[in-house]
């Protein structure tokens, strides 16, 4: 599912790289990037720039080899014209998409490809816009200091727990099963999470008794939750764990 429908997904995507393409420009492509430790901010827009055009490979049915375009984006001389090109054809082919679209989604808990596809699109940018933004401030940011509306943080957070959690990859693993509940304090949103030695079940709405209670505003979990923010709460250690189990790595 989505909680957002296909139009605000694009409108989501849209406003990412607009905010995106504004940072990088203030602050250059030589800037490291406090929230993808060891990056530039040109690495940043080579890997985004290669991101939208390998999912619209998807979308549309062909091959590019990731590896040789985010080369290309590194290499480039004009990196923001190639970077816009690449989101232009992504909401192109989102929006000449069927709505019957069929084709590869790798994530649980998914809507209909066109949506997905639309929705991991939408919070892959806004991420990497969250991390052009750190840039320019040099270290991670807050949630105010962002333009991220809570609707579009609820749905960012339901696609995090929801998908990719429940996914056999995920190292988030608990010898002794334990019930973590997530709450956006602002919009009155939860989530329950089943922690044990299997992927992780997570289901919508409150957990009667919880082992451990994760906090903040929408906006607040959606940045923290990702590891690009530091605003949130928990009751004890979970969220050191957290930190250790879901991650990216960057190079």
């Amino acid at each position: 599912m989505s909680t957002l429908p296909f139009d605000e997904l694009g409108e989501g995507i849209g406003s990412a790289w607009a905010v995106m393409r504004d940072n990088a420009n203030r602050v250059g492509f030589d800037a490291p990037v406090p929230t993808c430790p060891g990056w530039t901010v040109r690495h940043l827009l080579a890997h985004q720039g290669m991101v939208h055009r390998w999912a619209t490979s998807v979308i549309r049915g062909y091959d590019v080899d990731a590896d040789a375009v985010e080369r290309e984006g590194m290499e480039t001389r004009d990196l923001l014209t190639w970077l816009d090109a690449g989101a232009k054809n992504l909401l192109q082919a989102l929006s000449e998409a069927p709505d019957d679209l069929d084709v590869f989604f790798f994530l649980h808990d998914a809507p209909p490809a066109k949506v997905a596809w639309a929705r991991r699109q939408c919070h892959e940018t806004t991420m990497h816009a969250v991390d052009a933004r750190s840039a320019v401030l040099g270290r991670k940011p807050s949630a105010g200091d962002t333009w991220i509306r809570p609707r579009l943080a609820v749905d960012g957070i339901d696609e995090l727990l929801g998908g990719f959690l429940p996914r056999r990859s995920s190292r988030l693993r608990s010898p002794s099963p334990r019930t973590v509940l997530v709450e956006a304090t602002d919009t009155g949103d939860t989530w329950s999470l089943a922690v044990s030695e299997d992927p992780v079940v997570t289901t919508r709405g409150r957990a009667s008794s919880p082992d451990s209670v994760v906090s903040g505003t929408a906006v607040q979990l959606y940045l923290g939750l990702w590891n690009r923010g530091e605003e949130i709460a928990c009751d004890d250690e979970f969220l050191d764990e957290w930190r250790r189990t879901v991650t990216v790595t960057f190079s």
